[in-house]
């Protein structure tokens, strides 16, 4: 029985040793936090921006500060990382000057021109008013100048799918500075301290605007199209740039009509396409494109429409 048991030992000795040396295979715990960041894998679909570069109808501040409202505004949808700004938009609408010079009607024209670039939305707007008034002491050979800036910028979004806009708005900037300044004030320098503060207060004014029309925007439905069709092989104008995820479920939809209204004449809106069928997404090309093969249906032409499933 002694010797029995002394004989055991070194077997579980042994056996101990082995099950150390070896590598550990036990299953992890799922972590229900990665597996929930795995959604976030998948990129947002993104819809595409065509942005009119805005106009300054004030007296001051100059073309400078249409330039400048209008690349913030740029520099923050893109920071937003839900939307692409069109670099070719311009050149389909033109600026804000000419469509605010044209009643807009130059937009309910050229929605479809846009729609078969992929333009989902128009953004263009103006610098309504812009000036500086400043105040000093009267006395002292260093004086405190009181500034402030007064800018109101106007924005606008129109809808390519349904052919009407959506949202008009006016934000004011107003900013105020308080310096201490010498008696003998260089009057350049004066002139160029005015100018970054109206470009400031204009970049104010543009930011109030970001979430709003974020927020308007992500209603919509964003839309692209079939681009070429080569054998059993489908072409759409939007990749993994705009968000298309390998695997995606893409419905073909043909161009709805315009409806008008029989009394006034005006166009109300835009009807729904009807659904030709669905698409898989397969690969991408290009800078940002996609490629697809027939998932159901048929008849599915060049120039059709596509929109998430």
């Amino acid at each position: 029985m002694f010797a029995l048991r002394w004989g055991v030992f070194p077997l579980l000795a042994i056996a101990f040793l082995l099950e150390s040396c070896a590598p550990i295979s036990r299953r992890k715990p799922v972590n229900q936090a990665a597996k929930v960041n795995k959604v976030s894998d998948f990129s947002p679909i993104k819809k595409k921006i065509a942005l009119l570069t805005f106009y300054n109808e004030s007296p001051m501040g100059g073309e400078d500060l249409a330039i400048t409202a209008t690349e913030e505004f740029r520099r923050e949808m893109i920071k937003s990382r839900d939307f692409i700004i069109d670099p070719e938009g311009e050149s389909i609408f033109g600026n804000s000057k000419e469509i605010y010079a044209g009643g807009g009607i130059k937009l309910a024209q050229l929605a479809r021109k846009a729609k078969m670039s992929g333009v989902n939305i128009v953004v263009f707007g103006r610098v309504k008013e812009a000036r500086i008034r400043q105040k000093s002491d009267e006395i002292g050979f260093v004086r405190k100048l009181k500034s402030m800036a007064e800018t109101y910028v106007e924005i606008k979004v129109y809808d390519v799918l349904s052919n009407k806009e959506l949202f008009s708005e006016t934000v004011d900037g107003n900013i105020s500075d308080d310096n201490l300044r010498f008696y003998q004030e260089d009057s350049e320098e004066n002139l160029a301290y005015r100018q970054d503060l109206l470009r400031y207060s204009v970049k104010v004014a543009v930011r109030k605007f970001v979430p709003r029309v974020t927020k308007i925007a992500s209603r919509l439905d964003w839309m692209g199209r079939v681009a070429k069709i080569i054998g059993t092989r489908i072409y759409i104008n939007a990749g993994r740039t705009s968000g298309i995820n390998l695997g995606d479920i893409l419905k073909v939809i043909t161009e709805g009509q315009e409806i008008y209204d029989p009394e006034s004449g005006a166009m109300i809106g835009m009807s729904q396409g009807e659904v030709k069928g669905t698409l898989e997404v397969v690969d991408f090309f290009g800078q940002d494109g996609a490629i697809c093969n027939l998932h159901s249906g048929g008849s599915v032409t060049e120039g059709d429409f596509v929109q998430l499933y």
